[in-house]
């Protein structure tokens, strides 16, 4: 399984960007998409997660901007992220869990910045 994300930039604060992430191989009924991200210096934190059948969770400090969501005939997961904060800067990287074959796949990151 590959996975390619892409949509990065950099934006003003306040802007939106929306990420995507296409996977390409086969993936077990039973997975998971994930955003996560690395501030830099920072450790690599959860943003975002969504399941096969559409569960949603979000970190407390994107809830109410971003929104997860998933395409399954593609493959495809996105993340639109609303009013964006200086604080949200960060190489953004999307996670497949496959829960039947019990593997992870990471996506190379793609960057955001958000200026002030």
């Amino acid at each position: 399984v590959q996975l390619q994300a892409s949509g990065g930039g950099l934006v003003q604060a306040g802007g939106s960007l929306r990420l995507s992430c296409a996977a390409s191989g086969i993936i077990s009924r039973g997975n998971a998409m994930q955003w996560h991200r690395q501030p830099p210096g920072k450790q690599r934190e959860l943003v975002a997660a969504v399941t096969s059948g559409g569960t949603t969770n979000y970190a407390d400090s994107v809830k109410g901007r971003f929104t997860i969501s998933r395409d399954n005939a593609k493959n495809t997961v996105y993340l639109q992220m609303n009013s964006l904060k200086p604080e949200d800067t960060a190489v953004y990287y999307c996670k497949c869990s496959d829960y039947g074959r019990g593997m992870d796949y990471w996506g190379k990151g793609t960057e955001v910045t958000v200026s002030s």
